[in-house]
């Protein structure tokens, strides 16, 4: 489900200078695929409890900042309001993956699967250069459709489509001026564990 616009342009001011503190914190990094150890042309970081970080010894979720060794911040209030009016879910994010974006990156078609609880959907908030999407079904041989996300917009994956294979093509550059620099940042909100009450109230 998208949200064109969702965030203002004083919104998306506000969160950006939210987003410049987390990575104050938690510097941005270029993780490593697993096995060939071949870089990401994306850089990341996170906030939270948790954050999605990827090696040579695979993907994972961990509480600690893979090169400084500190715990993740927080996640910013304004993204916590987000998660809230957005995901329809009654429990809080453990994580927000930070990535980070520059003209001529791109981000393959992948799932997002390594949480515990799909009942949780997975929120996308993107800040700066409109990027072009591309969304396929559960099946990486599935047909898929592309579209642009622009800055303020806001996207859903959830029920069905919670494990639909999505990526990024390309940045279009110039298309914001929300980033001086230039680029694009795009936050995925996500729950990890599966909360024991939340599951017996579903059954």
């Amino acid at each position: 489900m998208l949200h064109a616009g969702y965030f203002s342009r004083a919104a998306q001011e506000t969160l950006l200078g939210a987003v410049r503190n987390v990575i104050r914190e938690a510097p941005v990094y270029t993780p490593q695929m697993p096995r060939s150890a071949r870089p990401f042309s994306v850089r990341m970081t996170n906030c939270g409890s948790l954050g999605w970080v990827s090696d040579i010894t695979g993907y994972r979720y961990q509480a600690v900042h893979p090169e400084t060794g500190r715990p993740w911040p927080p996640i910013p209030d304004i993204i916590l309001k987000a998660w809230m009016d957005l995901s329809g879910y009654p429990a809080l994010p453990e994580a927000c993956l930070v990535n980070v974006y520059v003209p001529g990156t791109r981000m393959g078609l992948h799932q997002d699967r390594d949480e515990q609880d799909f009942a949780a959907p997975v929120v996308s908030l993107s800040l700066g250069d409109t990027c072009l999407f591309r969304v396929g079904g559960t099946k990486r041989s599935d047909p898929t459709r592309s579209f642009r996300l622009a800055s303020g917009d806001a996207l859903i994956l959830g029920g069905s489509n919670r494990l639909a294979f999505h990526g990024v093509d390309r940045i279009l550059a110039g298309t914001s001026t929300l980033l001086p620099e230039g680029g694009r940042i795009n936050l995925t909100l996500r729950r990890v564990s599966r909360e024991p009450d939340l599951t017996t109230s579903r059954r």
